[in-house]
């Protein structure tokens, strides 16, 4: 019986190589959760903005963009973000997906903390949690580019 199983190679994972595959596979769907709901936070914020009419008066001060562009950008910018998640869950166009990440991530950092925002109070701790997801999902991003294909 030992000799039948000679030709046999049998490859046991260690428990590191376990552990990164998990917390790997971990930080992808985390990224594709959060920009996800990003990209649909963004889709639905746009549509709400585009019926109420708010266009022309429309000023986020961590937003580089006003009036209808701020509104084009979210609405159509969520459409490409959630066009991303799919691709990128479809293993299409992952780099894309990572540009997306890049891009939201920047954004965040860039409006909020190097644009002069003003925080209120209790708004700082949200702000910070949102940035550190977003960085958090860039890692999931940047990881989900080297998964192998299931063609």
């Amino acid at each position: 019986m030992a000799e039948a199983l000679a030709g046999v190679k049998i490859s046991l994972l260690n428990s590191k190589e376990v552990a990164l595959r998990v917390v790997s596979a971990l930080l992808r769907f985390f990224s594709y959760l959060y920009h996800t709901l990003f990209a649909l936070l963004m889709v639905v914020l746009g549509a709400l903005l585009t019926v109420a009419g708010a266009g022309p008066s429309l000023h986020l001060e961590m937003l580089p963009w006003t009036g209808p562009t701020a509104i084009y950008v979210l609405l159509f910018g969520g459409i490409f973000g959630l066009l991303t998640v799919v691709l990128a869950l479809r293993g299409s166009v992952r780099p894309l997906f990572f540009l997306w990440a890049v891009a939201v991530t920047v954004y965040l950092v860039k409006g909020y903390f190097l644009g002069g925002y003003r925080f209120t109070p209790d708004e700082f701790s949200r702000v910070v949690y949102l940035t550190i997801g977003s960085i958090v999902a860039l890692l999931g991003a940047f990881l989900q580019m080297f998964r192998p294909s299931k063609r």
